[in-house]
């Protein structure tokens, strides 16, 4: 595996610099994952436990793999957009991703909680991306009717015992995304 540089990268957004952390995969076709963290607002960070547990996971099963901290948070430049630059931060890191990776044909998208918004936000507008994972949603929270029809196959994660989402509005998230 090619680490670019252990101590983090920094890619240009736009509306300046993105704090990030990438492994390249061992082979040059190797699929890429971008990784999004949870709400900025509410102390997400690239370095959240399931965000760098998701990280690792992929990395072992062989991806290049890429998580940043959205803008202005940790090292990134910028303040918090209410998700409309948060949503533009994600797409100029997976153009970087895919210019580091132009032989791979599998682009995937992981987020959690506010970057399982963003990352499905993300699939919508780029057809390129083969595979998903949203990990605990928040349907209750945040609309998900731009889901229509989703694009790609995935996976929805949530705990049945959530504090903050109730099971319900997950199951209706999850139904509406088989049903497509």
């Amino acid at each position: 595996m090619n680490i670019v540089n252990p101590a983090g990268t920094f890619i240009n957004g736009p509306d300046g610099k993105l704090e990030a952390k990438y492994v390249q995969g061992k082979s040059p076709t190797a699929p890429t994952v971008l990784i999004l963290h949870p709400h900025p607002e509410y102390g997400g960070t690239m370095n959240n436990k399931v965000v760098y547990n998701a990280f690792h996971t992929f990395l072992k099963n062989g991806f290049s793999v890429c998580r940043f901290n959205f803008r202005g948070v940790g090292k990134s430049e910028g303040k918090f957009d209410n998700g409309q630059g948060e949503l533009s931060d994600a797409a100029a890191v997976l153009d970087w991703i895919q210019r580091q990776n132009p032989n791979t044909n599998e682009s995937w998208i992981v987020g959690f909680s506010f970057g399982s918004l963003i990352c499905m936000q993300l699939l919508m507008r780029r057809p390129e991306i083969y595979r998903f994972i949203a990990i605990c949603p928040q349907p209750n929270i945040y609309d998900f009717n731009f889901l229509a029809p989703c694009p790609s196959s995935g996976m929805v994660l949530y705990a049945s015992n959530d504090q903050l989402v109730p099971l319900d509005a997950t199951k209706t998230l999850e139904t509406k995304l088989k049903n497509q």
